[in-house]
């Protein structure tokens, strides 16, 4: 009798179950006992081989596709066929000025060796900065000095092979999985008697390699090292037996010195009088790129073909060319407010949360200029946190938890840092209302319920004692109250205190509910005195923001800053262009109390216990 067979099953049990089945319609085993006899540890030896070859099979079909490989040099070879190199460790850079103290009439040029080190301490820990090029300064004004000197942490290291192409296995391997790849120096010297070197440069074009190119390429190997390989002598120039392949690097610490802004040297060109000012503090350390980025990254390099056309070809250029980018938004002109044809504008989020120098976002300008179409250059914005101000009550029920109304307070605290960590402080972030008050909600089994009401804030960073223009956008729409709603006590705009020139009294800004903004002081902390009540225009539709002449000569904030808080027409709140969204847990209120209904007490639901925590 035929017997349909089940081959779908990889489960042990089920392939167990399916061997047995199938031997029960055979006539020999038809009333056979399999559970107590020895053919039993026989099916399930089959079982057991069947399971461990199916599983085998599927674990090494997941590894054939760059979606469901897990293993990483089986990701990195994928990659490999698409073009795509995944990115080294990352050394952290310094930018440095470095003056030499010596009689500028008497020494006509210092030279600073490839390989100078500078040191710095973190935590208690000091690292080695170096040099990755000799640079040579000669006097100005009588002051010899090296300025905006790059230095990479971490250790020179020189390896020396030498070509044996009769070895088919020999490898030209950085010999540190710490090895940054962008501060390579690859060189190849004819001999070991003849020291004439010439220096191969990274192939990024293919189109521009022939057969006489000194070009090299760049692979990640099974052990997470990079390899360096040349050219077969049609595709870039081939080395010859003899020849000596010497692999100039830095390897790093990645990411551990980022922050360090304080240097000491020893001697520079055999000169110990030096000082040392730190004027772009060490940052830019990163890991290896991970397997999710990999698989992220490399269709979409691509699909580029190695040339910035639309926003996503940026979105995965800026990360190659800087290492500390943690996210980007990039937008078009015609996307821009106002509209600017003909641009790209890139804002860039760090992984160590500096906020880029001009100096900085040209050199990553320059790196993109090779993938730059026509006369588009990019312009950089610098990231925006529009905060969230929050003041949330909740009711629970006592009779559930031991907790006091401290602790949960602090619980429903973390809720809402872990919701700003994982839902906003990036790009294109959208703050949620509805999904904030149910994650307030399921904090705790105990809480019941939550009233939670939002205020947004921008800050302005005034310049003082000068009659200055501000335009802040929320890029949000506002509430708009009625005409004349409110008007004696203010629309929709509250402020931080500052004073201005002429006038020591510590002012405020509010609106008249109509769209004009005013400034008044407060006459025994209640009453409301107006000095001016015409200072700017507030755009209820865009959420725009106008002070058109404002003189400030002090803040009550420390850094020069004035918070302009508001009440948003919508609860929920988009981050737009270069907006970054962050619940100001600073300036939120959160206030938790028994709910008397459900604990036993008054029957007025009104009536319960309270404790305020501001954080």
């Amino acid at each position: 009798m035929a017997t349909k067979l089940q081959v779908t099953e990889l489960d042990f049990d089920d392939i167990k179950n399916n061997l047995k089945t199938y031997m029960k319609n055979q006539e020999e085993f038809k009333d056979y006992n399999f559970e107590g006899s020895a053919l039993s540890t026989l099916v399930d030896l089959l079982s057991y081989n069947t399971h461990y070859l199916a599983m085998n099979a599927n674990l090494a079909v997941n590894e054939s596709f760059l979606d469901t490989a897990t293993l990483r040099s089986s990701v990195v070879s994928h990659a490999k066929t698409l073009g795509y190199t995944p990115r080294s460790a990352r050394a952290p850079i310094a930018y440095l000025d470095v003056t030499v103290n010596v009689n500028a009439a008497n020494v006509p040029s210092v030279t600073m060796a490839k390989g100078t080190k500078f040191s710095t301490q973190m935590d208690g820990t000091t690292y080695s900065f170096t040099t990755n090029q000799a640079l040579t300064t000669t006097p100005s004004n009588g002051i010899l000095r090296f300025s905006n000197v790059p230095v990479y942490e971490g250790s020179l290291v020189t390896t020396k092979y030498t070509v044996d192409t009769a070895n088919p296995d020999k490898k030209y391997l950085l010999t540190s999985d710490r090895a940054d790849t962008t501060t390579l120096k690859v060189s190849v010297q004819t001999s070991v008697a003849d020291a004439t070197v010439e220096t191969y440069s990274l192939a990024t074009d293919i189109t521009q390699v022939n057969a006489t190119s000194k070009s090299f390429f760049l692979q990640e190997s099974d052990d997470g090292k990079f390899e360096v390989y040349f050219g077969d002598g049609v595709v870039g120039a081939k080395p010859v037996d003899g020849n000596i392949v010497i692999l100039e690097y830095v390897v790093t610490n990645k990411g551990k010195a980022n922050g360090a802004n304080s240097f000491s040297g020893t001697t520079v060109g055999g000169y110990s009088d030096i000082v040392i000012a730190t004027l772009v503090a060490a940052q830019g350390g990163a890991e290896p790129e991970t397997i999710q980025s990999i698989k992220y990254n490399a269709p979409l390099d691509f699909a580029s073909q190695g040339r910035a056309v639309t926003t996503d070809d940026y979105k995965l250029l800026v990360p190659q060319v800087y290492a500390d980018t943690k996210s980007t938004q990039i937008w078009g002109g015609e996307d821009n407010d106002p509209p600017v044809y003909g641009q790209v504008y890139i804002s860039l989020q760090t992984n160590s949360g500096i906020t880029l120098t001009q100096a900085q976002k040209d050199t990553i300008a320059r790196s993109l200029d090779r993938y730059n179409v026509a006369s588009v250059r990019p312009i950089f914005v610098d990231p925006q946190t529009l905060k969230l101000r929050l003041t949330t009550n909740f009711k629970f029920n006592s009779n559930v938890t031991t907790k006091s109304v401290g602790d949960l307070e602090a619980l429903v605290r973390t809720t809402m840092t872990n919701y700003s960590n994982s839902d906003l402080e990036k790009f294109d972030g959208v703050f949620r209302f509805s999904k904030l008050s149910k994650l307030i909600d399921d904090t705790d089994p105990s809480i019941l319920s939550n009233i939670t009401t939002l205020k947004i804030q921008k800050s302005l960073t005034a310049t003082l004692n000068t009659a200055t223009k501000y335009v802040i956008n929320f890029a949000n729409a506002l509430y708009h109250p009625h005409a004349g709603h409110n008007a004696m006590m203010g629309g929709i705009t509250e402020s931080t205190g500052f004073t201005i020139v002429g006038n020591s009294n510590t002012m405020f800004l509010n609106d008249n509910g109509n769209g004009v903004l005013r400034m008044y002081y407060l006459v025994g902390g209640t009453t409301r005195t107006y000095v001016d009540e015409n200072v700017g225009t507030i755009d209820y539709n865009t959420g725009t923001v106008t002070l058109n002449s404002l003189n400030v000569a002090s803040t009550v904030n420390s850094n020069n800053t004035i918070d302009i808080i508001l009440l948003p027409k919508s609860n929920d709140v988009v981050a737009v262009r270069n907006q970054l969204l962050e619940i100001d847990l600073a300036n939120t209120t959160i206030t938790g109390g028994v709910d008397t209904i459900t604990s036993g007490g008054s029957s007025a639901g009104t009536n319960y216990t309270t404790s305020s925590s501001s954080y």
